[in-house]
Order: C-alpha cells, then sequence, then structure tokens
C-alpha cells in the first residue's frame, strides 16, 4: 500500500486519467473528489463486502454526482 500525506486542494493521479483530490479536511473528516472515466468503478470500502455485482445505483449516482 502507498501513503501519501496530501493538504486541501491537492491531487494525487492514479494512472493517465484518475485524479483523487482533497477537497476539505475537518478533524478527523477527509472529503474527496474522484475524476475517473465512466467505465471506472468507483465503490466505497464499506460497500464492498455487500455487493456481489454491479454496484448499487443509489451509491454509484451519489459517487458519479459528488465526481463532477
Amino acid at each position: 500500500m502507498l501513503v501519501l500525506s496530501r493538504k486541501d486542494g491537492q491531487q494525487i493521479m492514479i494512472g493517465e486519467d484518475v485524479v483523487v483530490s482533497v477537497l476539505r479536511v475537518a478533524g478527523n473528516r477527509v472529503r474527496i473528489g474522484i475524476d475517473a472515466p465512466d467505465a471506472v468503478r468507483i465503490l466505497r470500502g464499506e460497500l464492498e463486502f455487500f455487493v456481489d455485482g454491479p454496484a448499487p445505483a443509489v451509491a454509484y449516482e451519489r459517487i458519479k454526482v459528488e465526481s463532477q
């Protein structure tokens, strides 16, 4: 596992087409934004254990809207 420290407004590039941005740090909470192609599946870790197939529509739509 690669562990990086980032501050508000900083980004991490993953490959050619995925960008993870730190939007806000408040106490022990970090708000991130993920910019990725539609073909890249993004799923919160706690949902991974409950999903056997495609991501639930609610989780997918919420992540998709927040990343734009």
